[in-house]
């Protein structure tokens, strides 16, 4: 074999290992590529589900938030709509004790009614003695109407008449001299107590109002606004 042979087969082993080679480089290539993208793809994959999370948190947050507002928004209508109900309870009541202070301009009326309160409260009380107190506006009727009072007691409790005593150094409070006022004041009725003072029934006419619109007060609420759910 002459040196021209050997050149040439040493020409086509380079050849071949080239191309071996640049086959080889190739397959790295694209594997490296697939590789590459196969790894993109997934972290894109990742990003997008981090994303797709913030987005479902924030969009949670967004409806508790709505949530939270609108529960706030119907209290506050709720508390509204309640404190208008009470407005126009007490603006009854408020008309109820003025009306109260016209109770003792037919006298007739108001003695007769004066008996009945002093009645009430001894058989609440049950005493054989007791302590009464008025107004002393009232002096002269609740005397007039004590003993016709202390017998119908009487017969009722099936006992003996009482003994009442007037108290005639504290009396209740006048009725107020216009609607506005603040001082303490009666529009009318009795206080009774027993001789040591432990037991008291409190029977004028604003205690009978305050009790009265206590027991009746859903009943007025359905009457006034129904049956309304706030």
């Amino acid at each position: 074999m002459n040196d021209t042979d050997v050149s040439q087969q040493i020409q086509q082993m380079v050849r071949f290992i080239r191309q071996e080679a640049e086959e080889k480089a190739n397959e790295i290539s694209v594997s490296a590529e697939e590789e590459f993208n196969i790894e993109k793809l997934q972290l894109v994959e990742v990003d997008k589900k981090k994303i797709r999370q913030e987005y479902e948190r924030k969009e949670k947050q967004v409806d508790v938030r709505k949530k939270i507002e609108y529960s706030m928004q119907l209290n506050a209508s709720r508390i509204k709509v309640l404190q208008a109900q009470d407005d126009v309870v007490n603006k009854m009541k408020e008309s109820a004790t003025k009306e109260l202070l016209n109770a003792g301009r037919d006298h007739h009326v108001y003695k007769n009614l004066l008996k009945d309160l002093i009645v009430q409260g001894l058989l609440r009380l049950k005493e054989p003695a007791v302590l009464l107190r008025c107004r002393k506006d009232d002096l002269q009727l609740v005397e007039a109407v004590l003993d016709s009072a202390a017998e119908e007691y009487a017969g009722k409790a099936n006992v003996n008449q009482p003994e009442i005593i007037v108290d005639h150094n504290i009396y209740l409070p006048s009725a107020p001299s216009h609607y506005e006022s603040h001082e303490p004041y009666c529009s009318g009725g009795v206080v009774l107590a027993s001789r040591d003072g432990k037991i008291v029934c409190e029977n004028t006419l604003d205690a009978r109002l305050d009790v009265v619109f206590r027991k009746k007060l859903p009943e007025i609420r359905k009457q006034l606004f129904g049956q309304v759910a706030v």
